[in-house]
């Protein structure tokens, strides 16, 4: 049976009509996992963030899989003229880090769970800072989603638009030789983690679920790219490294 697709709304119909023209015009797309995304119901999407062009094919991704995108985002991007009501009328989630309100974002994300939303966040919090590309370490709010409600955990992950949009090295470089894959793997079990919740309490199982969580990520972008991927780092890249 066909997935009946998700009504987003305007906001959401001219996001698409922006971003599928302009993932095809960066690069080739590749995407695959799209079975992963479920058809209905609530979902948290982890992904690896190696560039700023990563949300626009996230979005396109879960476009396709005919559900609508929640992101965790920057709080600041919602004072940019017309993106900023783009992304209230789409119901994105601003996230303001160090201030009273940081907090908000993951309620925010708990009630879109309830709703029945797919909410996507990159648990790095930024763009990797690692030199080949690899995730660095995560941040809890991942985890805290993940153990809080009980929906399915996909990993999600991205290669290609570093080769089109390097921020660090200010490079960008469109080219239809480079292929931009995006990619969904199988849930992350967390049932165990969850069952243990009641007698332990979250916090001392937020590194572990971080860690199962971002393993799981390291290893379906090995796949991607057919290498072995390092233990994690913290990042090494900045304007004092590579420029």
């Amino acid at each position: 049976m066909a997935r009946a697709r998700e009504k987003g709304g305007p906001a959401v119909a001219l996001a698409a009509a922006v971003f599928y023209p302009l993932t095809l015009l960066l690069a080739r797309r590749r995407m695959e996992g799209l079975e992963h995304v479920p058809a209905t119901g609530p979902a948290l999407l982890v992904c690896n963030h190696v560039s700023y062009l990563d949300p626009v094919y996230t979005a396109v991704f879960v476009h396709r899989a005919k559900r609508v995108p929640r992101f965790l985002a920057k709080a600041s991007l919602w004072r940019i003229p017309l993106f900023g009501r783009v992304l209230s009328g789409s119901r994105q989630i601003p996230v303001s880090r160090g201030s009273a309100d940081a907090g908000a974002s993951l309620e925010a994300a708990r009630a879109a769970f309830d709703d029945g939303g797919v909410v996507v966040i990159y648990p790095e919090g930024t763009i990797t800072r690692d030199e080949a590309g690899w995730p660095m370490a995560a941040r809890s709010g991942a985890a805290r989603l993940a153990l809080d409600r009980d929906v399915p955990v996909i990993p999600v992950v991205h290669w290609g638009t570093l080769s089109v949009y390097d921020h660090y090295r200010r490079r960008f470089r469109p080219s239809r030789r480079t292929t931009i894959t995006v990619q969904a793997g199988p849930p992350i079990p967390m049932d165990d983690l969850r069952t243990r919740l009641a007698e332990v309490g979250p916090r001392p199982l937020l590194r572990e679920a971080t860690e199962r969580m971002m393993s799981a990520v390291r290893e379906l972008l090995s796949d991607v790219r057919g290498e072995p991927a390092p233990e994690v780092t913290r990042g090494t890249r900045g304007r004092s490294a590579g420029q």
